[in-house]
């Protein structure tokens, strides 16, 4: 007699899977980029049930815990009824529904088997995405109340005695000298900037595309082209900044991606909201992003934030460098005065490399696909 499959249940402590799927207002809700806040994801099932129906009305109404500046929440419904005869609503910003009719979901975290029976339960998550507390719904009046209890006795987002000594990350001085940040700089005013777009998963063909969408990302990019430019760059870059990364990450990077002047100017009101660099298979490859400021001195606002572990503000000093892993939640905080120029590229390694070319007919660019393919030997040469 076969053994019965044991439901996956979650500990605290534990992260929890990331997944694409469908909310009421788009259907691409890329799930890693809710970190940053506490997060309650509620699997509800259905709220045909009376008694549900109104456990989840009352949460998706609590204004003061669910607003997405303290937490999140996130309601799993399988039932098409739920929207489509209005027992449930979204709320943003705040509160949103999962629409999870095929139950993939569902089945990922345990809620259900595929023609099983459901087993409605909440999740609190912290700021990286791991689990608080695991709350089963036995008595759906007293649901909300028990969920609100949990976030309420959460630390503030502002004590960073919840995040320890801060980000994961390393900053680095004097990678490039000022006399070279302001010919970067230069050259940006030269030639101008072009819009700049972002990567993303399309979710009909699944190729990795470049979007624009000014309420996601308002920036202006100058490609450098100018080849012996881009070789002494890399020669600062590899005698100056790798040697750290090695010490630091023990990531021996050898590549590197993308040779960019990128402009967030506050007459347009610049920004980037909470992303990851390296979620599709066009950016999988992405190891380290590294931000060199070229005139730290000159604006306001525009700084790095990485929610999931402090609210501090990183900015390096001009010709310095912020260096971070690409699967870290980040995001360029507005900037209000001033342009903020800075130097973006990412850095990678030979095993990452191989990824890039397995991944290469993922992108849906021809211009794109036809860069990679003729990706030179290692660029990065530190000795």
């Amino acid at each position: 007699m076969a053994q019965q499959k044991k439901p996956r249940t979650f500990s605290p402590g534990d992260p929890v899977p990331w997944f694409v799927a469908p909310t009421a207002e788009r259907q691409d809700f890329h799930f890693n980029i809710a970190g940053g806040r506490y997060v309650v994801l509620t699997f509800l099932g259905s709220a045909k049930d009376d008694r549900l129906r109104a456990m989840a009305a009352e949460m998706i109404s609590c204004e003061r815990a669910y607003n997405d500046v303290r937490a999140s929440l996130f309601v799993v419904t399988c039932d098409p009824a739920d929207v489509k005869d209005g027992r449930l609503a979204e709320r943003r910003p705040g509160a949103r529904l999962f629409l999870d009719y095929r139950r993939q979901l569902s089945m990922l975290y345990g809620a259900c088997e595929k023609a099983g029976a459901y087993r409605p339960f909440s999740l609190v998550l912290d700021r990286t995405l791991r689990v608080l507390a695991m709350l089963k719904i036995g008595e759906p009046e007293r649901h909300a109340a028990e969920l609100l209890a949990v976030v309420d006795a959460q630390p503030a987002s502002d004590d960073r005695s919840m995040a320890g000594p801060g980000a994961p990350v390393l900053a680095v001085p004097n990678v490039f000298e000022k006399e070279f940040c302001r010919e970067l700089i230069a050259l940006y005013e030269k030639e101008g900037g072009e819009d700049s777009g972002f990567m993303r998963t399309d979710p009909a063909s699944g190729k990795t595309v470049s979007t624009i969408d000014h309420g996601f990302k308002r920036r202006a990019d100058c490609p450098i082209r100018d080849m012996a430019l881009q070789e002494t760059i890399n020669a600062k870059i590899a005698r100056r900044l790798v040697p750290e990364v090695r010490k630091v990450f023990q990531f021996a990077a050898t590549r590197i991606e993308r040779h960019i002047v990128a402009c967030y100017d506050s007459r347009t009101g610049g920004y980037f909201r909470a992303h990851r660099d390296d979620t599709t298979k066009g950016t999988a490859h992405r190891r380290f992003a590294v931000t060199i400021n070229l005139n730290a001195e000159e604006y306001e606002g525009g700084d790095l934030r990485f929610p999931e572990y402090d609210t501090r503000m990183y900015r390096a000093t001009t010709g310095g460098a912020v260096v971070f892993s690409c699967s870290v939640l980040h995001e360029v905080w507005p900037i209000t005065r001033g342009r903020r120029f800075c130097f973006l590229p990412f850095l990678y390694d030979e095993a990452a490399a191989a990824q890039r070319q397995e991944n290469i007919d993922a992108l849906a660019d021809e211009a794109h696909r036809d860069a990679v393919a003729r990706t030179p030997p290692p660029d990065l040469k530190t000795g």
